[in-house]
């Protein structure tokens, strides 16, 4: 039987949706390679293609079907139903018993993938009884950048002020510092930017100029300026063979956890894919390091770019079956905040 295809979807939905699910596909491709050397990876898969089983000695990943997605797109997830439960604001502390209930719940599984450093100290203070409003002082991992796509779909890049802010509040309990808020505004920058039709390279200067008004917030952490380096990044493999430049992005960007690392390591993987979000996610898979973060903001900003209908859909088909994900009602909710919900009919089931 003959099924006819569905009809378009409103652009602003396609690039939400874009944005949502190349999170997951970013996330889900660098799940068995994260936390391993680009030697190790390559003796093991020779090069990553497409989506492959946690490795039994991956000591996060051990055990995931092939498709499944890690702690970055649960907790973008928690971010966006959050923001769309508190009506375009999260409430700290909130955010504080939704990340401990969602760990809470990994480790019933016995999941090895829980919170990463800055969340955890966090949290840990947040449970001995530090307000929440000073629990995030230290955080300047890119555990903040890696959770707020949804903050880039929810609100407009203008008055600039404002949308700081939801940067800010998205950061607060576990990055509330200049490292990390740079980092979070500009993915969350790229995103909204993207949203509204922006090409990369636009979306890109947005997040240099986000990160920039983003290192004026939070408490002062020591370490390089994060607009300064996605700059750089750009810049530094921009027209570098590709085999040479992901060996850059390993040997001088880098992909440890940090913010000031990670994040220019995502913008140097978009500037080397161009829109297309699958070869970001596969570059960012074949890095290791925290290359599953890294796929996931490579993802996102490429995602909302390109839009959903860029990704193959045979992998999204995938990454639904495999992890039971439904991002339509979110986009949708987080598109009402912004105040440009699709006209009726504009196929955003």
């Amino acid at each position: 039987m003959h099924h006819p295809p569905p009809p378009p979807l409103h652009p602003a939905t396609d690039r939400a949706l874009g944005a949502l699910w190349g999170l997951a596909l970013g996330d889900a491709l660098g799940m068995p390679t994260q936390i391993m050397s680009r030697p190790a990876i390559t003796a093991r898969f020779g090069e990553v293609t497409g989506f492959e089983a946690g490795p039994p000695d991956n000591p996060v990943a051990a055990g995931l079907p092939a498709g499944s997605i890690t702690d970055d797109t649960d907790q973008a997830l928690l971010v966006g139903r959050l923001l769309a439960d508190g009506k375009g604001h999260i409430d700290p502390e909130g955010f504080a018993r939704a990340l401990l209930a969602w760990e809470a719940q990994m480790k019933a599984k016995g999941s090895l993938d829980l919170l990463g450093p800055s969340t955890k100290a966090a949290l840990d203070a947040v449970t001995r009884g530090v307000p929440v409003a000073e629990a995030g002082r230290s955080g300047t991992t890119n555990g903040a950048a890696m959770r707020v796509t949804p903050v880039g779909v929810a609100f407009p890049l203008r008055p600039f002020e404002t949308f700081l802010d939801r940067v800010v509040e998205s950061c607060q309990v576990t990055h509330d510092t200049t490292l990390g808020i740079a980092a979070a505004a500009a993915v969350a920058a790229a995103v909204s930017s993207a949203v509204d039709g922006a090409t990369l390279d636009e979306a890109m200067d947005a997040a240099e100029t986000a990160a920039a008004a983003g290192a004026r917030r939070g408490h002062w952490a020591a370490g390089a300026d994060i607009a300064t380096r996605i700059r750089w990044a750009r810049r530094t493999v921009a027209g570098v063979p590709e085999d040479e430049a992901v060996e850059v992005i390993g040997s001088l960007i880098g992909t440890s956890v940090a913010s000031q690392e990670s994040v220019p390591a995502a913008f140097a993987v978009l500037t080397l894919a161009g829109d297309d979000p699958w070869r970001a996610c596969v570059l960012a898979a074949n890095l290791g390091g925290d290359c599953d973060t890294i796929g996931a903001l490579a993802g996102a900003v490429s995602g909302a770019v390109a839009g959903l209908s860029a990704l193959p859909s045979r992998a999204v088909e995938t990454l639904r079956t495999v992890n039971g994900l439904d991002m339509d009602p979110l986009a949708a909710r987080l598109l009402e905040l912004r105040g440009t919900p699709p006209p009726a009919g504009g196929g955003a089931a």
